[in-house]
Protein backbone atom coordinates (compact mmCIF):
# COMPACT_ATOMS: atom_id res chain seq x y z
CA UNK A 1 0.00 0.00 0.00
CA UNK A 2 1.53 3.39 -0.96
CA UNK A 3 1.52 6.35 1.43
CA UNK A 4 -1.19 8.11 -0.61
CA UNK A 5 -3.66 5.38 0.40
CA UNK A 6 -3.12 5.99 4.13
CA UNK A 7 -5.30 9.16 4.25
CA UNK A 8 -2.41 11.46 5.14
CA UNK A 9 -2.66 15.24 4.69
CA UNK A 10 -1.64 16.24 1.15
CA UNK A 11 1.19 18.64 2.19
CA UNK A 12 2.59 15.84 4.37
CA UNK A 13 2.55 13.48 1.39
CA UNK A 14 4.61 16.05 -0.49
CA UNK A 15 7.02 16.17 2.44
CA UNK A 16 7.32 12.39 2.36
CA UNK A 17 8.13 12.47 -1.33
CA UNK A 18 10.75 15.21 -0.87
CA UNK A 19 12.33 13.22 1.96
CA UNK A 20 12.83 10.32 -0.45
CA UNK A 21 10.34 7.89 1.11
CA UNK A 22 8.60 5.51 -1.29
CA UNK A 23 6.62 2.72 0.38
CA UNK A 24 5.62 2.42 4.05
CA UNK A 25 7.49 0.00 6.32
CA UNK A 26 5.54 -2.62 8.32
CA UNK A 27 5.45 -0.48 11.47
CA UNK A 28 4.19 2.49 9.44
CA UNK A 29 1.49 0.47 7.70
CA UNK A 30 0.13 -0.80 11.00
CA UNK A 31 0.61 2.26 13.21
CA UNK A 32 -0.48 5.15 10.97
CA UNK A 33 -4.18 4.16 10.75
CA UNK A 34 -4.34 3.72 14.54
CA UNK A 35 -2.80 7.14 15.18
CA UNK A 36 -5.02 8.85 12.61
CA UNK A 37 -8.08 7.31 14.29
CA UNK A 38 -7.03 8.83 17.63
CA UNK A 39 -6.30 5.62 19.51
CA UNK A 40 -3.54 5.00 22.02
CA UNK A 41 -0.76 2.74 20.78
CA UNK A 42 2.03 0.51 22.05
CA UNK A 43 4.54 -0.08 19.28
CA UNK A 44 7.34 -2.61 19.72
CA UNK A 45 9.94 -2.01 17.03
CA UNK A 46 13.67 -1.56 16.80
CA UNK A 47 15.49 1.58 15.73
CA UNK A 48 15.83 1.56 11.96
CA UNK A 49 12.34 0.19 11.24
CA UNK A 50 10.86 3.59 10.40
CA UNK A 51 8.98 4.14 13.63
CA UNK A 52 9.68 7.90 13.74
CA UNK A 53 7.66 8.33 10.54
CA UNK A 54 5.08 5.90 11.95
CA UNK A 55 4.06 8.51 14.53
CA UNK A 56 5.28 11.76 12.93
CA UNK A 57 3.31 11.44 9.68
CA UNK A 58 -0.16 10.87 11.18
CA UNK A 59 0.45 13.43 13.95
CA UNK A 60 1.36 16.13 11.45
CA UNK A 61 -1.62 15.19 9.28
CA UNK A 62 -3.96 15.76 12.23
CA UNK A 63 -2.52 19.11 13.35
CA UNK A 64 -3.68 21.20 10.41
CA UNK A 65 -2.39 24.76 10.63
CA UNK A 66 0.06 26.35 13.06
CA UNK A 67 -1.10 27.43 16.49
CA UNK A 68 0.81 29.22 19.24
CA UNK A 69 0.47 26.60 21.99
CA UNK A 70 2.34 23.26 21.79
CA UNK A 71 -0.02 20.41 20.97
CA UNK A 72 2.46 17.54 20.58
CA UNK A 73 5.17 16.39 22.97
CA UNK A 74 7.72 13.74 21.99
CA UNK A 75 10.03 12.46 24.75
CA UNK A 76 13.41 10.98 23.78
CA UNK A 77 16.16 9.58 26.02
CA UNK A 78 19.15 11.32 24.38
CA UNK A 79 20.04 14.64 22.78
CA UNK A 80 20.96 12.96 19.50
CA UNK A 81 17.60 11.25 19.21
CA UNK A 82 15.74 14.43 20.10
CA UNK A 83 17.60 16.35 17.39
CA UNK A 84 17.11 13.55 14.87
CA UNK A 85 13.36 13.23 15.50
CA UNK A 86 12.90 17.01 15.38
CA UNK A 87 14.66 17.03 12.01
CA UNK A 88 12.28 14.34 10.75
CA UNK A 89 9.25 16.39 11.85
CA UNK A 90 10.64 19.46 10.10
CA UNK A 91 11.32 17.53 6.90
CA UNK A 92 7.85 16.01 6.76
CA UNK A 93 6.20 19.35 7.58
CA UNK A 94 8.22 21.46 5.13
CA UNK A 95 5.12 22.26 3.02
CA UNK A 96 3.07 23.39 6.02
CA UNK A 97 3.32 26.33 8.44
CA UNK A 98 3.74 24.02 11.44
CA UNK A 99 6.64 24.80 13.78
CA UNK A 100 8.77 22.40 15.81
CA UNK A 101 11.55 22.74 18.36
CA UNK A 102 14.05 20.34 19.92
CA UNK A 103 14.58 20.86 23.66
CA UNK A 104 17.61 19.19 25.25
CA UNK A 105 20.55 19.88 27.54
CA UNK A 106 24.19 20.39 26.72
CA UNK A 107 23.53 23.72 24.98
CA UNK A 108 22.43 27.15 26.15
CA UNK A 109 18.81 28.06 26.80
CA UNK A 110 18.66 31.18 24.63
CA UNK A 111 17.83 29.77 21.21
CA UNK A 112 15.35 27.23 22.62
CA UNK A 113 13.60 29.93 24.64
CA UNK A 114 13.34 32.13 21.54
CA UNK A 115 11.71 29.31 19.55
CA UNK A 116 9.28 28.58 22.36
CA UNK A 117 8.29 32.26 22.65
CA UNK A 118 7.52 32.35 18.90
CA UNK A 119 5.06 29.51 19.40
CA UNK A 120 5.54 25.89 18.34
CA UNK A 121 3.22 23.01 17.54
CA UNK A 122 5.62 20.11 18.29
CA UNK A 123 8.17 19.85 21.08
CA UNK A 124 10.70 17.02 20.96
CA UNK A 125 12.53 16.90 24.27
CA UNK A 126 14.72 15.04 26.70
CA UNK A 127 13.10 14.77 30.14
CA UNK A 128 15.60 16.81 32.16
CA UNK A 129 15.67 19.96 30.03
CA UNK A 130 11.89 19.78 29.54
CA UNK A 131 11.36 19.84 33.31
CA UNK A 132 13.60 22.92 33.56
CA UNK A 133 11.25 24.80 31.22
CA UNK A 134 8.14 23.47 32.96
CA UNK A 135 9.36 24.57 36.38
CA UNK A 136 10.23 28.10 35.23
CA UNK A 137 6.84 28.45 33.50
CA UNK A 138 8.19 28.50 29.96
CA UNK A 139 6.27 25.37 28.92
CA UNK A 140 2.76 24.35 29.96
CA UNK A 141 1.52 20.91 28.93
CA UNK A 142 -2.20 21.44 29.51
CA UNK A 143 -2.94 21.73 25.77
CA UNK A 144 -0.95 18.66 24.72
CA UNK A 145 -3.12 16.58 22.41
CA UNK A 146 -0.59 13.86 21.57
CA UNK A 147 2.15 12.53 23.86
CA UNK A 148 4.80 10.26 22.34
CA UNK A 149 7.07 8.25 24.62
CA UNK A 150 9.85 6.97 22.37
CA UNK A 151 12.69 4.51 23.10
CA UNK A 152 11.17 3.85 26.54
CA UNK A 153 13.51 0.92 27.18
CA UNK A 154 16.43 3.33 26.85
CA UNK A 155 14.72 5.76 29.24
CA UNK A 156 14.49 2.89 31.73
CA UNK A 157 18.21 2.12 31.33
CA UNK A 158 19.05 5.78 31.94
CA UNK A 159 16.84 6.11 35.04
CA UNK A 160 14.36 8.55 33.49
CA UNK A 161 11.09 6.77 34.27
CA UNK A 162 10.27 8.68 37.52
CA UNK A 163 10.61 12.06 35.78
CA UNK A 164 8.71 10.72 32.74
CA UNK A 165 5.83 9.79 35.03
CA UNK A 166 5.82 13.32 36.45
CA UNK A 167 5.67 14.76 32.92
CA UNK A 168 2.76 12.46 32.02
CA UNK A 169 0.77 13.72 35.00
CA UNK A 170 1.20 17.30 33.80
CA UNK A 171 -0.30 16.54 30.36
CA UNK A 172 -3.98 16.80 29.50
CA UNK A 173 -6.01 13.74 30.48
CA UNK A 174 -7.76 13.92 27.12
CA UNK A 175 -4.54 13.37 25.20
CA UNK A 176 -3.66 10.57 22.82
CA UNK A 177 -0.60 8.62 23.99
CA UNK A 178 1.80 6.70 21.75
CA UNK A 179 4.35 4.42 23.35
CA UNK A 180 7.35 2.97 21.47
CA UNK A 181 9.91 0.57 22.86
CA UNK A 182 12.04 -2.23 21.40
CA UNK A 183 11.16 -4.35 24.44
CA UNK A 184 8.46 -4.05 27.12
CA UNK A 185 9.77 -5.53 30.40
CA UNK A 186 7.59 -5.42 33.56
CA UNK A 187 8.96 -2.02 34.68
CA UNK A 188 7.92 -0.50 31.36
CA UNK A 189 4.59 -2.30 31.29
CA UNK A 190 3.65 -0.61 34.55
CA UNK A 191 4.19 2.89 33.15
CA UNK A 192 2.37 1.89 29.95
CA UNK A 193 -0.64 0.87 32.03
CA UNK A 194 -0.42 4.19 33.89
CA UNK A 195 -0.18 6.35 30.74
CA UNK A 196 -2.36 4.63 28.12
CA UNK A 197 -6.04 3.87 27.72
CA UNK A 198 -7.07 0.70 25.88
CA UNK A 199 -4.06 0.85 23.56
CA UNK A 200 -3.73 -1.03 20.30
CA UNK A 201 -0.58 -3.11 20.31
CA UNK A 202 1.60 -3.25 17.19
CA UNK A 203 4.61 -5.55 17.34
CA UNK A 204 7.20 -5.84 14.60
CA UNK A 205 9.39 -8.90 14.94
CA UNK A 206 12.81 -8.18 16.42
CA UNK A 207 15.48 -8.17 13.75
CA UNK A 208 17.72 -11.11 14.61
CA UNK A 209 19.42 -11.23 11.25
CA UNK A 210 22.63 -9.54 10.28
CA UNK A 211 22.99 -7.89 6.90
CA UNK A 212 24.26 -10.35 4.31
CA UNK A 213 26.53 -7.67 2.81
CA UNK A 214 28.57 -7.50 6.02
CA UNK A 215 31.61 -9.71 6.75
CA UNK A 216 31.73 -10.58 10.46
CA UNK A 217 34.79 -11.68 12.39
CA UNK A 218 35.80 -12.31 16.00
CA UNK A 219 39.34 -11.57 17.15
CA UNK A 220 40.13 -13.39 20.44
CA UNK A 221 42.73 -11.51 22.48
CA UNK A 222 43.98 -11.13 26.05
CA UNK A 223 42.39 -8.18 27.83
CA UNK A 224 45.74 -6.43 28.25
CA UNK A 225 46.28 -6.48 24.48
CA UNK A 226 42.89 -5.22 23.30
CA UNK A 227 43.95 -1.65 22.57
CA UNK A 228 47.16 -2.77 20.86
CA UNK A 229 45.20 -5.15 18.65
CA UNK A 230 42.76 -2.37 17.74
CA UNK A 231 45.64 -0.13 16.63
CA UNK A 232 47.17 -3.00 14.66
CA UNK A 233 43.84 -3.83 12.98
CA UNK A 234 43.36 -0.25 11.84
CA UNK A 235 46.96 -0.09 10.60
CA UNK A 236 46.36 -3.05 8.28
CA UNK A 237 42.79 -2.19 7.26
CA UNK A 238 41.86 -0.14 4.21
CA UNK A 239 38.83 1.78 5.49
CA UNK A 240 36.96 4.90 4.46
CA UNK A 241 35.32 5.42 7.85
CA UNK A 242 35.08 3.23 10.94
CA UNK A 243 32.84 3.24 14.00
CA UNK A 244 34.46 1.92 17.20
CA UNK A 245 32.01 1.02 19.95
CA UNK A 246 33.05 1.14 23.61
CA UNK A 247 30.97 0.36 26.67
CA UNK A 248 31.89 3.36 28.82
CA UNK A 249 32.53 7.08 28.44
CA UNK A 250 35.95 6.78 30.09
CA UNK A 251 36.86 3.86 27.83
CA UNK A 252 35.83 5.86 24.76
CA UNK A 253 38.10 8.76 25.74
CA UNK A 254 41.00 6.42 26.47
CA UNK A 255 40.71 4.62 23.14
CA UNK A 256 40.28 7.87 21.22
CA UNK A 257 43.48 9.21 22.79
CA UNK A 258 45.41 6.08 21.80
CA UNK A 259 44.12 6.21 18.22
CA UNK A 260 45.03 9.90 17.92
CA UNK A 261 48.54 9.02 19.04
CA UNK A 262 48.58 6.47 16.20
CA UNK A 263 47.90 9.37 13.77
CA UNK A 264 44.22 8.65 13.14
CA UNK A 265 41.70 11.49 12.85
CA UNK A 266 39.23 10.70 15.64
CA UNK A 267 35.87 12.01 16.83
CA UNK A 268 34.34 11.03 20.17
CA UNK A 269 30.65 10.70 21.01
CA UNK A 270 29.33 9.98 24.51
CA UNK A 271 27.03 11.43 27.14
CA UNK A 272 29.67 13.67 28.73
CA UNK A 273 30.37 15.55 25.51
CA UNK A 274 28.66 18.93 25.17
CA UNK A 275 26.02 19.32 22.50
CA UNK A 276 28.29 21.55 20.44
CA UNK A 277 31.03 18.93 20.67
CA UNK A 278 28.59 16.23 19.56
CA UNK A 279 27.35 18.28 16.62
CA UNK A 280 30.92 19.00 15.51
CA UNK A 281 31.93 15.34 15.89
CA UNK A 282 29.00 14.06 13.81
CA UNK A 283 29.45 16.72 11.13
CA UNK A 284 33.17 15.98 10.93
CA UNK A 285 32.60 12.24 10.70
CA UNK A 286 30.00 12.67 7.96
CA UNK A 287 32.23 15.00 5.95
CA UNK A 288 35.32 12.81 6.25
CA UNK A 289 37.25 15.20 8.48
CA UNK A 290 37.36 12.36 11.02
CA UNK A 291 37.93 8.85 9.69
CA UNK A 292 37.26 7.20 13.06
CA UNK A 293 34.33 7.72 15.42
CA UNK A 294 34.60 6.26 18.94
CA UNK A 295 31.18 6.09 20.58
CA UNK A 296 29.12 4.53 23.35
CA UNK A 297 25.84 2.78 22.53
CA UNK A 298 23.53 5.43 23.99
CA UNK A 299 25.28 8.29 22.21
CA UNK A 300 25.41 6.31 18.98
CA UNK A 301 21.62 5.93 18.79
CA UNK A 302 21.51 9.16 16.81
CA UNK A 303 24.24 8.24 14.31
CA UNK A 304 22.94 7.79 10.79
CA UNK A 305 25.95 8.11 8.49
CA UNK A 306 26.16 6.71 4.99
CA UNK A 307 29.37 5.08 3.80
CA UNK A 308 30.63 3.57 7.07
CA UNK A 309 32.91 0.79 5.80
CA UNK A 310 33.83 -0.82 9.13
CA UNK A 311 32.36 -1.31 12.59
CA UNK A 312 34.64 -2.49 15.40
CA UNK A 313 33.22 -3.66 18.72
CA UNK A 314 36.08 -2.81 21.05
CA UNK A 315 33.79 -3.95 23.88
CA UNK A 316 31.40 -6.82 23.24
CA UNK A 317 27.79 -5.63 23.60
CA UNK A 318 26.03 -7.18 26.58
CA UNK A 319 22.71 -7.11 24.74
CA UNK A 320 22.55 -9.34 21.66
CA UNK A 321 20.16 -6.93 19.92
CA UNK A 322 22.79 -4.22 20.23
CA UNK A 323 25.16 -6.36 18.15
CA UNK A 324 22.68 -6.29 15.26
CA UNK A 325 22.13 -2.56 15.79
CA UNK A 326 25.86 -1.74 15.90
CA UNK A 327 26.93 -3.84 12.95
CA UNK A 328 23.99 -2.59 10.89
CA UNK A 329 25.73 0.80 10.68
CA UNK A 330 27.91 -0.61 7.90
CA UNK A 331 27.03 -2.55 4.72
CA UNK A 332 24.14 -0.20 3.89
CA UNK A 333 22.58 0.41 0.48
CA UNK A 334 23.96 -2.91 -0.79
CA UNK A 335 27.56 -1.80 -0.13
CA UNK A 336 29.98 -4.24 1.47
CA UNK A 337 31.12 -3.73 5.05
CA UNK A 338 33.20 -5.38 7.77
CA UNK A 339 32.28 -5.90 11.43
CA UNK A 340 35.06 -6.93 13.82
CA UNK A 341 34.65 -7.79 17.49
CA UNK A 342 37.53 -7.97 19.97
CA UNK A 343 36.81 -10.78 22.39
CA UNK A 344 38.52 -11.62 25.68
CA UNK A 345 37.95 -14.93 27.51
CA UNK A 346 35.55 -13.11 29.85
CA UNK A 347 33.28 -12.32 26.88
CA UNK A 348 32.76 -15.91 25.74
CA UNK A 349 29.24 -16.11 27.21
CA UNK A 350 28.13 -12.88 25.49
CA UNK A 351 29.48 -14.12 22.15
CA UNK A 352 27.61 -17.41 22.48
CA UNK A 353 24.41 -15.48 23.19
CA UNK A 354 24.95 -13.24 20.17
CA UNK A 355 25.55 -16.21 17.88
CA UNK A 356 22.42 -17.95 19.14
CA UNK A 357 20.45 -14.72 18.71
CA UNK A 358 21.48 -14.17 15.09
CA UNK A 359 21.49 -17.90 14.27
CA UNK A 360 24.96 -17.68 12.79
CA UNK A 361 28.46 -18.73 13.72
CA UNK A 362 30.90 -15.82 13.52
CA UNK A 363 34.37 -16.75 12.17
CA UNK A 364 37.30 -16.41 14.59
CA UNK A 365 40.46 -14.91 13.15
CA UNK A 366 43.96 -13.91 14.21
CA UNK A 367 45.87 -10.96 12.81
CA UNK A 368 49.03 -11.88 10.91
CA UNK A 369 52.15 -10.28 12.37
CA UNK A 370 50.60 -9.35 15.71
CA UNK A 371 52.59 -10.65 18.68
CA UNK A 372 49.90 -12.30 20.75
CA UNK A 373 50.55 -13.12 24.38
CA UNK A 374 50.73 -16.86 25.07
CA UNK A 375 47.26 -16.80 26.61
CA UNK A 376 44.88 -15.54 23.95
CA UNK A 377 42.62 -18.58 23.62
CA UNK A 378 40.26 -19.13 20.73
CA UNK A 379 36.61 -19.42 21.67
CA UNK A 380 36.30 -22.57 19.63
CA UNK A 381 38.37 -24.67 17.28
CA UNK A 382 38.44 -23.35 13.70
CA UNK A 383 36.47 -25.40 11.22
CA UNK A 384 38.52 -27.00 8.46
CA UNK A 385 35.48 -26.73 6.22
CA UNK A 386 35.25 -22.97 6.59
CA UNK A 387 38.10 -22.31 4.19
CA UNK A 388 39.10 -19.26 6.26
CA UNK A 389 42.76 -18.39 6.58
CA UNK A 390 44.19 -16.03 9.15
CA UNK A 391 42.89 -12.49 8.61
CA UNK A 392 40.98 -13.50 5.48
CA UNK A 393 37.32 -12.71 4.91
CA UNK A 394 34.92 -13.34 2.07
CA UNK A 395 35.95 -11.19 -0.88
CA UNK A 396 39.34 -10.21 0.61
CA UNK A 397 40.90 -9.30 3.95
CA UNK A 398 40.18 -6.09 5.76
CA UNK A 399 43.31 -4.62 4.19
CA UNK A 400 41.76 -5.04 0.75
CA UNK A 401 38.95 -2.91 -0.65
CA UNK A 402 36.15 -4.80 -2.33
Amino acid sequence: MPFKNLQLFEPILRGIQSAGYTDPTPIQLRAIPVVLAGGDLIGSAQTGTGKTAAFALPILSKLGRHQLQPRVLVLEPTRELAAQVDTAFRDFARYTDLRTVAVFGGVGYGRQRAELRRGVDVITATPGRLMDYIKDGMINLRDIQVLVLDEVDRMLDMGFLPIVKEIIVRCSRERQTLFFSATVPPEIQSIASFALRQPTRVEIEVNRYVNQSINHAIYPVAFSQKSDLLVALLATTDFDSVLVFCRTKHGSDKIAHKLKNANHTVAVLHANRSQNQRIEALAGFKSGKYKVMVATDIAARGIDVAGVTHVINYDVPENSEDYVHRTGRTGRAQAMGDAFTLVTPENSGNIRNIQRFIGKKIPELRLDGFEYQPLAPRLSKPSRKSGLRQHQLRGGGPGQRR
